[in-house]
């Protein structure tokens, strides 16, 4: 699995803690939109994420830009990362 990320996603709107594979070649953005409506699915509609739904690091608290492919950040397997 070499293309995929291993992290620890946390998502503090609905008080819940995922793991999961995210796509390294894929830009945030759109890594954002899948996690939307993959929650919004698994949670059966409590969480709905908007065009202003970002990713964090957990650790420092920074922000990723939309624009930067997951390979080209410090997102690494056992990462954890949120979703605000």
């Amino acid at each position: 699995m070499k293309n995929k990320v291993l992290v620890e996603l946390f998502v503090p709107s609905i008080d819940e803690r995922y793991d999961i594979y995210l796509p390294a070649n894929r830009k945030i953005g759109n890594i954002i939109g899948l996690l939307n409506k993959a929650l919004f699915e698994l949670t059966n509609g409590a969480f709905v994420g908007t065009d202003k739904t970002l990713l964090y690091n957990r650790l420092t608290g920074e922000s990723y830009s939309i624009n930067a492919t997951l390979k080209e950040t410090d997102i690494r397997n056992g990462s954890s990362v949120v979703l605000l």
